[in-house]
């Protein structure tokens, strides 16, 4: 008899781990010589960390490319056309846009088409499995695209779509997670990338094609978000620990989300995405909070088993409502309350965003009804 949910992981082949491993990365380049291009974003620029590695890194990078936004076709295009042919190695150093537009052009440097021929939803193309190696730093933890198989493409003027390029091989060959890379960041802004990874652990755990392998490699990641959570910045060592935990927790959500999948958050929230430049980490909290309310009603007998083992192993008190204890615990031990206030969308968009939306992998399939309530009660509308 086979399984009816079998797993596949695909992870990097190198992961280094741990407060300071940033310093590893030098020593690395040096180890093999290669032509070797920087992605990364204007703050890691500006940053103490590449003040102190910048005169040794700049010895092993031919150039660099900064990334202010989600990558779309059209950068991705230019960066290929710039340096297709000369470049052998690409190092990404930033937060997930970063890491995505580096996985990005590592792949569609060895592909002749233009990237939007092969993006999922609206290419005619698939990829091939080639790409060049790729070091991937996060500095923020969140995305976990340092050890996911997607690169994630985003056009909001002219074919409006937010999408992934998708093979195994675009799994970023080494990950250097330094927890000492999240020091400094905004309040608002680890908050909002934390989230992120929780909503991948927590879809992932929830979903449909998940078995035991994929659940306990959430429920790892979950218990050690929980732990982070409330002290991510602080800055004593039970805040070193946090912002560990929070990396960690964050690696293991790329994990889960790529073995396990994702559900109706991520159903709204990549749509949404097409036409909004509002920070997806953000995006997925704001739809988290609604969504937990519906599944407090729910009287879908897998979603009330899972969530009744789940509380049992994050908390110790008991709980009427997991899904509404949850919430409460999510929202009263933030560090930044992220989903209040902020920006809005017109009811035109949200029927562009309905209409596109989709359950994924959850158990229940939603109404566009049931999507609607979660969208407004996640933001004002216009």
């Amino acid at each position: 008899m086979v399984s009816e949910n079998l797993s596949e992981l695909h992870c990097n082949q190198r992961t280094l781990f741990g407060r300071g491993s940033l310093d590893k990365l030098v020593p690395l380049l040096a180890s093999q010589q290669q032509p070797t291009l920087l992605f990364c974003g204007q703050s890691f620029l500006q940053g103490p960390a590449y003040a102190r590695l910048k005169t040794s890194l700049n010895d092993h990078i031919i150039g660099y490319e900064i990334v202010r936004n989600e990558a779309s076709p059209a950068d991705i295009d230019g960066w290929v056309a710039r340096w297709r042919g000369h470049v052998d190695r690409v190092v990404a150093i930033g937060g997930g846009s970063v890491l995505d537009a580096a996985k990005a052009f590592s792949a569609m440097i060895q592909h002749p088409l233009p990237t939007a021929r092969y993006l999922e939803k609206v290419g005619d193309s698939a990829v091939q499995a080639v790409t060049l190696p790729l070091i991937a730093v996060p500095t923020t933890a969140g995305t976990g695209s340092e050890v996911t198989q997607n690169a994630v493409v985003t056009d909001q003027h002219d074919i409006q779509v937010k999408a992934s390029l998708r093979h195994p091989v675009f799994v970023p060959r080494v990950a250097i997670l330094d927890p000492d890379l999240l020091k400094g960041a905004p309040d608002n802004v680890l908050a909002s990338c934390a989230i992120d990874a929780f909503t991948h652990l927590f879809e992932a755990y929830l979903s449909t094609k998940g078995n035991l392998f994929t659940r306990q490699l959430a429920l790892t990641g979950l218990k050690q978000f929980v732990q982070a959570w409330p002290a991510l910045n602080r800055k004593d060592a039970e805040g070193d620990d946090a912002r560990e935990a929070m990396m960690m927790a964050s690696w293991l959500g790329g994990v889960s989300l790529s073995s396990a999948g994702l559900g109706v958050i991520h159903g709204i929230a990549g749509e949404l995405g097409a036409i909004k430049p509002f920070h997806h980490g953000e995006v997925c909290g704001r739809l988290l909070f609604p969504f937990l309310e519906q599944l407090a009603e729910s009287q879908q007998p897998e979603q009330q088993k899972l969530m009744s083992e789940l509380h049992q192993q994050l908390f110790s008190e008991t709980a009427a409502s997991p899904a509404r204890h949850l919430k409460n615990w999510l929202q009263h031990q933030s560090i930044s309350p992220f989903w209040q206030e902020g920006p809005s969308l017109t009811l035109t968009e949200v029927d562009w965003i309905l209409a596109r939306a989709n359950s994924k992998n959850s158990w229940v399939n939603y109404s566009q009804e049931q999507m609607r309530e979660m969208i407004v009660q996640a933001w004002p509308i216009n």
